[in-house]
């Protein structure tokens, strides 16, 4: 009698469980559904395999990082190199010079640009939402899941970079301009919007709720920014997460714009590039760009050298300029000082640091600890791919690899990492 029982309550289970999963399929249960699946699965790894800080450096370089003053001249002008914020793709060096205006304009000291379009963000799509708020500023008719079709397939991924919105931009939206560059300050955002131009950045934020025990509830977010009160010193941002017109103060948005390098999107109409150059100056060369980027990010350091994100970001910049053992050393200072968890989820200058710099165990210790946050990131797969086919690991390597296109099958370089390991 007693078997009989519990063989009925294991046929009730099965049978609701076989249920559940048909319910599944029903695609308006799997929208809502999967991203509270994923949040309870999460927090269950969490538990399970405890986070904690990002680890330590293994093999340390002993010397110092050389310091970068504001006069230093580039030694170094790529012409095609690997970026530190995506999987390796280059930005375009534009071939035309800036053109100065021939004195400074003041600007009004309040700007409000209309922006009429607005829509609320789906589960992790923050930079496709951004853009096409961005791209109906222009007059594009599209909506988030047009852009995210071709820049995730996944609805799980959790990052798309700025080169990926470029690159869209430039693909499916290719009657307007677009350009990005990094070490924006307050002032720059103003100028642009004074001008016309609305500007979108990538900041952090923190997360509502937490995901895992101890869990430091960081993260990053795109804000389209559209006007500015000086006398309130707040900017008005549009934001997919929040709402439309959010007011934000200059100091805020600082502070939270720095841990991404300050980087910063421009999407204009071909007749306002004159503008654009004249606004950056010398900021127009990217190699230029970067090594402003550079003298900033050590100005902040010479601060205040407790400044992890100063020294993230004087990582990123050396990133650029090739110069990979120097950077691994500026990450090593911000590692050491302590970066969010979430860090490597968004920005993947470390790995190229530590791969071409020869600390395969750094990579190793540093791709692992990033896939306790982001299960199906495929610059993480990719990362861990390379450290492992260093070790001679062929076989864990081209898993990973395949991996990294199982999470997103238009990632080119987990398909050349694939051919390489395949054409030896």
């Amino acid at each position: 009698m007693f078997q009989k029982k519990w063989l009925r309550v294991l046929l009730v289970v099965v049978a609701l469980g076989f249920l559940g999963m048909l319910v599944y399929q029903i695609p308006w249960v799997e929208q809502r559904a999967s991203w509270r699946i994923d949040i309870a699965v999460t927090y269950l790894r969490g538990m399970l395999r405890p986070v904690r800080a990002v680890p330590t450096p293994i093999t340390r370089l002993t010397s110092p990082t050389p310091k970068i003053t504001a006069t230093s001249t580039p030694t170094f002008t790529p012409t095609t190199t690997p970026s530190p914020l995506s999987g390796g793709e280059s930005p375009p060096t534009p071939t035309l010079s800036p053109t100065l205006l021939p004195s400074p304009t003041p600007i009004p000291v309040k700007v409000e640009l209309e922006s009429t379009f607005w829509e609320k963000q789906d589960w992790n799509n923050c930079g496709p939402a951004t853009l096409a708020v961005y791209l109906n500023y222009y007059g594009w008719e599209g909506d988030q899941f047009k852009i995210s079709a071709k820049l995730k397939p996944q609805r799980g991924d959790r990052n798309v970079n700025v080169e990926e919105l470029d690159h869209y931009t430039r693909n499916y939206a290719g009657w307007l301009q677009t350009q990005f560059r990094v070490g924006g300050d307050l002032d720059l955002l103003k100028k642009f919007v004074a001008a016309g131009i609305p500007v979108m950045v990538e900041s952090s934020f923190s997360f509502e709720q937490t995901y895992w025990p101890h869990d430091d509830q960081w993260g990053a977010h795109y804000l389209f920014i559209t006007g500015y009160d000086e006398a309130a010193q707040t900017f008005t941002v549009q934001d997919t997460y929040i709402g439309a017109d959010q007011i934000v103060s200059y100091e805020l948005l600082d502070e939270q714009w720095q841990p991404f390098n300050r980087v910063f999107t421009l999407i204009y109409l071909p007749q306002q590039e004159q503008t654009v150059q004249a606004i950056l100056g010398t900021d127009w060369d990217i190699p230029t760009n970067r090594q402003n980027a550079l003298a900033e990010a050590q100005a902040e350091i010479d601060a205040n050298p407790q400044d992890a994100y100063a020294w993230f970001n004087l990582g990123t910049n050396l990133v650029y300029f090739e110069r990979y053992e120097e950077a691994a050393a500026a990450y090593d200072e911000a590692r050491a000082i302590g970066w969010p968890q979430r860090m490597l989820r968004y920005q993947f200058g470390p790995f190229f640091a530590y791969f071409h710099s020869g600390r395969n165990d750094d990579l190793l210790a540093l791709t692992e600890y990033a896939q306790q946050f982001t299960r199906n990131s495929e610059e993480t797969f990719l990362w861990h791919g390379w450290a492992l086919y260093r070790q001679g690991n062929i076989v864990g390597a081209m898993e990973d690899f395949e991996a990294a296109l199982e999470a997103n099958y238009l990632y080119q370089d987990a398909r050349y990492a694939l051919d390489f390991v395949l054409g030896q």
